[in-house]
């Protein structure tokens, strides 16, 4: 496999933030109560991925190592910073609508995670994909989850009524946080099911991990203070 296509497949597929990895659960629980919200925050959230990347990959061998997670959030701070100001200017109703989760795109683990794994020890275009790939798989995972509480919980489909002209009565709940909670449970079962059939093909899917890295323990520069049982045992 190409290995630009690879970072894609591996970001929208192999290890989705969202279903296999488990990361940034704080925006995936809490702008999702509609399809727009959960396309809106993983595009915004996207765009700072690339960008962050191919920054952070350009300067790689300029930053000291000492400083390096202070100046990596300085960049995604610039940029998140661009990003709130365009939305307010251009879609200030979902801006609004996403709140205080627009800044904290600041401190996502996935932006720091693959700055600090992949795009300061990889070349600016390789950098881009990986971040792309990151970026759809994460818009992917919110979105689908944003859509079937939107339809469960509000009986529409991108703010256009469907379900509710035919009689349905939705369910609020799956609108509230309780919806949040039981929509990504069946979903992350549904991934852990395709997991073990891949495994069963010889074809694994990565392992979940709380490491803001991925879990790729094997190629972790992270100092002392990793949680990872891999990082442990290693």
């Amino acid at each position: 496999m190409n290995k630009y296509v690879e970072r894609l497949y591996n970001g929208i597929i192999k290890e989705n933030p969202t279903f296999v990895l488990m990361l940034g659960m704080c925006p995936t629980l809490a702008v999702t109560s509609s399809a727009i919200n959960g396309l809106g925050m993983g595009l915004s959230t996207t765009v700072v991925l690339v960008f962050a990347n191919l920054l952070i990959s350009i300067f790689r061998k300029k930053i000291p190592n000492g400083v390096r997670i202070p100046a990596f959030i300085v960049i995604v701070a610039s940029l998140v910073t661009i990003v709130e100001f365009l939305l307010k200017a251009y879609i200030p109703v979902l801006s609004e609508s996403l709140g205080v989760y627009i800044p904290l795109i600041v401190v996502n683990c996935i932006i720091l995670g693959r700055a600090e794994s992949f795009a300061s020890k990889n070349e600016p275009v390789i950098s881009i994909f990986d971040g792309l790939g990151m970026g759809l798989g994460f818009t992917l995972g919110l979105t689908i989850i944003g859509l079937i509480r939107e339809i469960l919980g509000a009986g529409t489909i991108f703010d256009a009524p469907v379900l509710t002209n035919i009689g349905y009565t939705p369910m609020t709940i799956f609108i509230m946080a309780p919806g949040a909670f039981l929509v990504l449970a069946f979903l992350v079962a549904g991934m852990n099911i395709i997991r073990k059939k891949m495994e069963e093909k010889g074809k694994p899917l990565a392992k979940p991990s709380g490491c803001i890295t991925g879990g790729d323990c094997a190629n972790c520069a992270s100092a002392a203070g990793c949680t990872s049982p891999e990082k442990k045992e290693n």
